[in-house]
Order: structure tokens, then sequence, then C-alpha cells
């Protein structure tokens, strides 16, 4: 619906213009939704193909403009990394070896560090810390370039951990497959790769987070393609205490336990809701997958995480729709409904839409990126660690706010046909200066530009406004804007 025509009387220097103004957006200036911590990706299974290539570390890592393939990206200048503890090895221990999915996908399947159960001493013949050196490379690469938030994620126990010595999960898949008699050795596991890494690799994990998706029932070892295990909650709050006991005994109590990387934001509650408060205080932060996408019950987690005073991060997130339709839609939601303080997409490199860059992990491929690759710059290059997340007030933007350089960040999406976004910042005691000129970056959803940017906007009194054609998402950088 379009409002009346509205007549602004611009800055001395401007003339009489009409302005179309179909919708508008009031920024709450008083909303505080937390600090941003940042984006990020997690770095298998791309990284373990590709974890030597400087030009795709530029790319993820870095926000210079970087050669790839013909084309100069703007790099997306993630900060945080999400290392894969691997669980395959391909030795054997007194006549057992891993058993393997049929349908495996060999690209998905990760070397782990500890090969036997003799010692769990990381100095040990036990231990083999020479395996996944490319996925390693990748998380030094990012650290050199900047990330500075580490995680360390699990998607299954070592195989010889594991009932079935499979690591793509159970024979049914919805049991668990996890021997009862190794839940300890599984956050000994965990906590020797973070101490290692901090002695050795010169990472510290900031957060380590035992348990991916452990409420699905798609962890099947019989006809699985990768790495997964069911955990019931009954399991996962007995092997908590386990990981922070042992993360402690090796001095790394600062280390954060995150928890429990559900795949729906529906299943995060329910298992948050079913862990005893003794597991409850070892979680320093609720981790969720964003796979429900434009569905479930987002503000009902995020109202868990805030009665809990727990941190909440959307952990990954990813999809097979290569226009970034989807992707700027759910983070959307995500920023209005869920307001977690970082955003983790999982795979870089993927086919069928699934990558920001399209290749082939398994075959070492590359090609070029996807429109999605451009909308998601919208977002990594702008919204920044340290800003503060607002309230737009709306289901089409996003807002963020940076108090050292006065800036506010505005991120926006045009679903309807071509029509004028206004943005109200009377809320501001300063809006802005008058006249100034506001920078906007536009990409169009499918195919059209990319990343193009302008300064042809202008605040006009406590306001702006910009035309924008149908599925168009633009960034705007106000100046001058004190809360």
């Amino acid at each position: 619906m379009k409002v009346p025509i509205l007549l602004i009387l611009t800055h001395s220097i401007f003339s009489f213009d009409v302005v179309f103004a179909d919708v508008t957006a009031v920024i709450d200036a008083s909303s505080n939704y937390g600090i941003w911590e940042g984006w990020g990706t997690s770095l298998a299974w791309w990284a373990a193909a590709f974890g030597d290539r400087d030009d795709l570390a530029d790319i993820v890592f870095s926000l210079g403009q970087v050669s790839f393939n013909g084309l100069t990206l703007p790099g997306l200048g993630m900060n945080i990394v999400r290392y894969n503890a691997g669980a395959a090895s391909s030795n054997s221990i007194d006549g057992e070896s891993m058993v393997k999915s049929p349908k495996i996908n060999p690209s998905r399947l990760i070397d782990g560090y500890w090969i036997d159960w003799q010692s769990t001493d990381p100095t040990s013949s036990s231990w083999r810390w020479s395996v996944d050196a490319k996925q390693r490379s990748m998380m030094q690469k990012a650290k050199s370039r900047g990330a500075n938030l580490f995680e360390l994620f699990s998607n299954s126990p070592m195989w010889w951990m594991l009932n079935n010595h499979n690591p793509s999960g159970s024979d049914n898949g919805s049991s668990d497959n996890l021997q009862t008699w190794n839940r300890q050795q599984f956050a000994v596991y965990l906590a020797n790769i973070a101490q290692y890494s901090k002695s050795n690799w010169g990472v510290t994990f900031n957060s380590v987070e035992a348990f991916n998706e452990p409420s699905a029932d798609w962890w099947n070892g019989k006809s699985g393609t990768q790495e997964g295990c069911h955990f019931s909650v009954a399991t996962q709050q007995d092997v908590l205490p386990y990981l922070r006991s042992e993360l402690n005994n090796r001095g790394l109590s600062s280390t954060l336990i995150a928890a429990s990387d559900e795949n729906s934001y529906d299943s995060a509650i329910s298992t948050w809701k079913g862990l005893n408060s003794t597991a409850k205080a070892t979680v320093g932060q609720i981790n969720v997958h964003g796979y429900q996408y434009g569905k479930g019950d987002r503000a009902g987690l995020y109202q868990q995480a805030v009665a809990s005073s727990k941190k909440l991060w959307n952990s990954e997130y990813g999809e097979s729709d290569a226009t970034g339709s989807q992707l700027i839609s759910n983070v959307i939601l995500d920023f209005r409904w869920l307001h977690p303080t970082a955003w983790v997409y999982w795979q870089i490199i993927d086919g069928g839409g699934w990558g920001l860059i399209t290749g082939d992990n398994t075959a070492v491929s590359l090609n070029g990126p996807t429109q999605k690759y451009f909308v998601l710059a919208q977002l990594t290059r702008h919204i920044r660690q340290g800003m503060r997340i607002l309230d737009s007030g709306c289901d089409y933007a996003v807002a963020a706010y940076d108090a050292a350089a006065k800036k506010l960040v505005i991120v926006a999406v045009n679903w309807g046909d071509a029509q004028y976004l206004n943005f109200d910042l009377s809320q501001f005691s300063t809006p802005g200066q008058s006249g100034a000129t506001i920078q906007r970056w536009s990409t169009q959803i499918g195919s059209g530009e990319r990343y193009a940017t302008y300064k042809d906007t202008v605040v006009s009194g406590s306001k702006f406004w910009s035309h924008f054609e149908k599925n168009q998402v633009q960034t705007f950088e106000v100046p001058g804007v004190v809360v």
C-alpha cells in the first residue's frame, strides 16, 4: 500500500523534490540486540580441499579486492572460523578398522588426530598430528588476515569410539552411537585438540562444540554421505560436564562450551529445555543452525538464551538458492527475531547452489561466484564486529551502529515492485547532517549488479530514501549519526 506523496524541502543547496515514499522503516535508536561478534564459515569440507589457496583466504577473510578466475571480488572480511575435528583414520587397532558408509563422499571424511585408544597422551604414538594439513593451513591463513574468533566443532567422535565404528552414524540413524565408556574419552579428544592448537598452532579456540545436529535421525551409517552422530539429550548432559572438566584440567577454563548445534530453532529450544541445570551451567554459548529457514520459533530461542544469560550464535546456514534470495530473507529474519551475535555460512565452495563459489570439493575444481556471494558481501563487509545491533522495525531491513565512527549501517531489500524505501532516523539525537552524502552499495538478487557502489543519496533532515528495483539489496552507511 502506498502512502500519499510527501513534499520534502531539502537543505538549501538542493532543489525542491517530490519523493514517492512507498514504505518507511523507523530505526529504533534505543534498541540493543547485542554487540556483533562477526561473520564466519566452517572450514570442513571446502578448506580440507582448498586450504593451501591464498586467493581463497583473501576472498573469505580479507576486505581487499581479490583477483579470482578473471574477476575482481570484494573480500567478505569474515572473522569467525569453525574448525572441524575429524572422526576418520585408515589404521587398524587390534584387528578393528573404521567402517565406511557405502554412500560416503570421500571429501566429507575428515582425518582425526586420535588414531587408537591406547593412550590419552597427545605426545604418544596414539596421536597423529600431521593429518588434516589443509584445513589447518586455511585456519592459519584466516588468522593472518584478521580472523579472531575460533570454534572447534565435531561432527562425530573418532570412529573407534562408536558402537558400529562408522563415523556416518548408527545403523538406524536415530540411536546413540557413542559407546558409553567413551563419553569421557570424547571430551578428552576435543580438549587435547584445543590444548595442542594453543601450544603448537598459535590458535586459541574461543569455544568448543561437541554435538552437530544431535537430535537428527539422518545420521545413518548405512546411507550417510558425511560424518554425523545422534546424541540423546541424556547423553549430551553426560558429556558436557566431562568436556568442561577436561578443558579446565588443561588450563582452558576461559574456553566456552557451545551447545548444541541443532538443525532447527525448534529443536534447539527442545534440547535446551531438556538439559539439566548441571549441563546448562557448563554451556557459555547456545549454537543453532538455520535450516528451518522461514519457519520456526526464533523469538522463543532468543528468550531461552536471554533467560539463561547465554550468548546465541547462528553457527551454520546454507541452502541451494544461488540467487541469494533465501539468504537475505533468512538473515533478516534472524536479526529481527533470533538476535544472534554471530552468523556463520556453511560451505564457501560447493555445487548445486550451496556454495558462495561454485566448485567441487571432491574433484578439487573451481568455477565462479554465485550471486549469493555478492548478497552476503552486502552484510559481511558493512556490519562489522563491535557494532551494536538495532531494531529496524521491519522485516525487510537490518541496522547496526558503530559508536566509535558515529556511523549507522542499514542493509535492506525490496521484494515488491520498484519503489522508494524511506528510512526514518528521527529517534537518534543526531540523525546525520542534513545534506550529507550517504554511500550506498547495490546487488540485484539473481543477476545484474553484483556489488556496485554509488554516492547519490543524501540525508534530508532526519530521513533519507532510495529507489529500489524489485529484488534489489542495498546497503547504506550514514555518517555523523549519534545515538
